[in-house]
């Protein structure tokens, strides 16, 4: 296994994130989202891997690049049989979290096991698990990462008896949106007990829907740092904040009323993290695919495909021989980006993709942030993906997030 490159200023981050001046509005809120990302994001990403699976129709000869996040949807790619996926990541953290879940797919006894740590997340028996199983085979790097304490004198780890899908900036955004609902007398957990849509609707309606009313909340999410725990940057949060005609609040509104209202509970593993902060403790509780039962052989035997990179996105495909790559995963991190950086990563993409090559990414708002930014000459070698098509999967994306989805074919004659 590789290390990674220790970057204690996360210099990564900070060039794909940087964008104006240091001491301009824009270049200080940019900077404050940098020390933000320093440490682990996401304990759980955010985008549906069924929906990227069937998009990107993931065969048995392909080969995936993605970025890793928080390693769920690397490891339900798995499921599809892909021969290889590529895993990147410019953050530390999430470089440490997908090797955890690789090594414990790999050495945990039994899928019980594998399902309590991560599944449930919350077990004094994971940190045993950690320690006779996982741990002598991570990297010096990752395991001194897991094993180091933090200002309160606990070990990272130790998150995996405590509920893990607590922790993080997400995690905790999530647990200060909870604390502030009480305040006004709302329990984010009470959507939960519905046994219908038609009870998570009318729960929506008249106990959530009045939150986003408050003076208070809306002071709180015009404020573009409110919103770094969900890894919104500030150009990302200029984007959301003009797709919805109420600004950044309705467009927080309408989402999580599609969250909570447009999917059935039992099959939305989503609604549980967000009104819930965690899988549910029962049987039936909704998981991610690399975490059902059904899958866990399958996901053992092929975890040793995902091959995990410290680098940046661009970085890697530039080391990549021409027409080697199959599939590519951007997440929503074009909203990121300037035209020169789209440029360079389609310039690598166009590069290193076979005939017929897919690329799949998110936008936080309804508008393309490829098309009109890079040049002709790469754009017209890709086809897109059918209207109808991109709106059937972003409407069933259970994560409810993303204001588009979008999806390109490199043309065979290219």
């Amino acid at each position: 296994m590789g290390s990674i490159t220790k970057t204690p200023k996360n210099v990564a981050v900070r060039g794909a994130v940087h964008r104006h001046e240091h001491l301009s509005k824009e270049g200080l809120l940019e900077r404050a989202f940098t020390f933000a990302f320093r440490g682990l994001v996401y304990p759980q990403i955010w985008e549906d891997p069924v929906i990227d699976m069937e998009a990107l129709q993931l065969q048995s000869d392909h080969h995936l690049v993605t970025i890793a996040s928080g390693g769920c949807n690397v490891f339900s790619y798995l499921t599809a049989n892909p021969a290889k996926i590529t895993a990147v990541d410019l953050n530390p953290a999430h470089i440490a979290l997908n090797n955890l879940k690789k090594q414990a797919a790999l050495r945990l006894p039994d899928y019980a096991a594998f399902h309590r740590f991560f599944g449930q997340a919350n077990k004094a028996e994971n940190v045993e698990a950690y320690r006779e199983f996982i741990a002598p085979h991570l990297d010096a790097t990752y395991r001194d990462y897991w094993e180091r304490r933090g200002l309160n004198g606990t070990r990272r780890i130790d998150a995996f008896k405590h509920g893990f899908y607590k922790y993080g900036l997400l995690g905790r955004l999530i647990g200060f949106v909870h604390w502030l609902g009480n305040r006004y007398g709302i329990d984010p957990r009470e959507i939960l007990k519905a046994k219908t849509i038609e009870e998570q609707r009318e729960i929506f309606e008249t106990r959530f829907a009045p939150f986003f009313d408050k003076k208070f909340l809306r002071w709180l999410v015009d404020q573009p740092a409110a919103l770094f725990g969900f890894g919104i940057p500030p150009a990302q949060y200029d984007l959301l904040k003009v797709d919805d005609q109420a600004g950044i609040t309705g467009a927080l509104r309408s989402r999580l009323r599609k969250l909570a209202c447009d999917f059935d509970l039992k099959d939305n593993y989503y609604a549980w993290q967000a009104f819930g902060r965690g899988y549910g403790e029962g049987p039936d509780a909704p998981l991610p695919p690399y975490l059902e039962a059904k899958n866990f052989e399958n996901v053992r035997a092929r975890a040793e495909r995902v091959e995990i990179r410290h680098t940046n996105y661009a970085d890697y495909l530039e080391s990549m021989p021409a027409q080697s790559l199959d599939r590519y995963i951007l997440l929503d991190a074009q909203d990121w980006m300037t035209d020169e950086q789209l440029t360079r990563i389609w310039g690598e993409i166009t590069r290193t993709a076979k005939p017929g090559a897919r690329v799949l990414y998110r936008t936080a708002a309804i508008p393309d942030v490829v098309k009109g930014h890079i040049p002709d000459e790469l754009m017209d070698q890709w086809e897109y993906e059918d209207q109808a098509k991109l709106d059937d999967w972003t409407r069933r994306d259970r994560s409810s997030v993303y204001g588009a989805t979008h999806v390109w074919t490199l043309k065979p004659h290219a």
